[in-house]
C-alpha cells in the first residue's frame, strides 16, 4: 500500500494547572486526569508521518478558543482550531470576529459545542442556537458536531436548516460498538450523510468499543457505515488523542484507520488521511499549514 500524506483531524491538548477539565470524572477516565502538552502529542504524530492537525475545544470556556489560537501561531504542526464560543449569546457574531483578530487568528477554523451534555436533545434547533449557527456559516468557519447517537436526528434538522453551514460529524456520531449494534444509529447517519453540507470524521471508534478487547473487525461495520454513507470525500481522519490512550496508543488508532480503508483506491485514502480535512477546514489558505504534496459516548470529548 503506498503512504499517503495524513492530517490529523482532531486532537486535544490540557493543561490542569490552568484549568480543569470537568468532563474527567470516575475511575473509567482517571488515566486522563494528568497534563497533555502539545509537546507530548507532536513526537507521537511526527512519529506516524501526520503533517498538519487540527485542535479541537475541550470545555465550554471562552478562555479556551485564544489559548489554542496562540499555540496555533508558534507551531508548525496545528495547522486549524476548532474552538468554542456561545451560540446563544447575541453578540457571538462580534466575538467570532474578536477571535479573528487575535494573535493564531487566521487558525480559526470552525466551532464546537457539548451538544452531548445537552439535556434538551432538539438543543441544536433551538431559535438561539439557530441564530448561532448563522453567525458561524456567516464568518466561513465549520460547525463540528459532538453528538450521541439518539441526538443524530436533531443534527439532522440542524443541517437542512443551514444548507451554507457545513456540519462535521465528530467520532462517527458515537456509535454503541460495544454492544455491536447498528441500528437506529445506521440509519440515522445515513440521513444526516444525505445531507451534501456534511462530513464525517473517521474517529473515536476504539473509545466506543470494549476498550481492553477491541479488534478492528469490531470496527469494521462502523467504519463500513460511514465510509458508505458519506464516502471518502466527506470522511476524515482524527485520531482523538489523548482520548484514544483509553483504549489504545497513537500508532494503533492509525493502523486501525488504515485497516478499515484499505479496500479503496489510493486517491480515495488520499482524501479521508487528508484531502477531506483539507477542504473542510481550508487547511492553509486561513494561515495553517498542511505540508501536502500539493493539495491542501461516553462523555469524552
Amino acid at each position: 500500500m503506498t503512504a499517503v500524506r495524513i492530517v490529523d483531524a482532531h486532537h486535544h491538548v490540557w493543561d490542569l494547572s490552568v484549568r480543569d477539565q470537568d468532563w474527567i470524572t470516575g475511575p473509567e477516565l482517571a488515566p486522563l486526569r494528568r497534563d497533555f502538552p502539545i509537546g507530548d502529542f507532536a513526537p507521537q504524530a511526527a512519529a506516524a508521518g501526520v503533517r498538519a492537525t487540527v485542535l479541537v475545544q475541550t470545555v465550554t470556556v471562552a478562555e479556551e478558543t485564544p489559548e489554542f489560537l496562540a499555540l496555533a501561531a508558534t507551531s508548525d504542526l496545528v495547522a486549524g482550531v476548532v474552538g468554542w464560543t456561545d451560540l446563544t449569546a447575541p453578540g457571538v457574531a462580534d466575538t467570532l470576529a474578536g477571535l479573528r483578530e487575535l494573535p493564531g487568528g487566521d487558525r480559526l477554523v470552525g466551532i464546537r459545542h457539548q451538544v452531548q451534555g445537552e439535556p434538551d436533545p432538539g438543543w441544536l434547533l433551538r431559535r438561539d442556537v439557530h441564530r448561532g449557527l448563522e453567525a458561524v456559516a456567516a464568518a466561513g468557519l465549520v460547525y463540528d458536531l459532538v453528538v450521541l447517537p439518539g441526538q443524530l436526528p436533531a443534527a439532522a434538522k440542524a443541517a437542512a436548516a443551514h444548507p451554507g453551514l457545513r456540519f462535521v460529524l465528530d467520532h462517527a456520531g458515537k456509535p454503541p460498538v460495544a454492544s455491536g449494534e447498528l441500528e437506529p444509529w445506521a440509519s440515522d447517519v445515513r440521513r444526516l450523510a444525505a445531507l451534501p453540507n456534511t462530513v464525517c470524521k473517521l474517529s473515536g471508534l476504539v473509545t466506543e468499543a470494549d476498550r481492553t478487547a477491541w479488534t478492528v473487525e469490531d470496527l469494521r461495520p462502523y467504519g463500513d457505515t460511514v465510509l458508505d454513507a458519506f464516502g471518502p470525500d466527506r470522511l476524515m481522519f482524527g485520531s482523538d488523542w489523548p482520548v484514544c490512550e483509553l483504549a489504545s496508543p497513537y500508532a494503533g488508532v492509525l493502523a486501525a484507520a488504515r485497516e478499515l480503508t484499505a479496500g479503496l483506491e489510493e486517491g480515495e485514502r488520499v482524501d479521508v488521511f487528508a484531502g477531506t480535512a483539507e477542504r473542510t477546514y481550508g487547511l492553509g489558505r486561513q494561515g495553517g499549514r498542511t505540508g501536502s504534496d500539493g493539495g491542501a459516548g461516553r462523555g469524552v470529548p
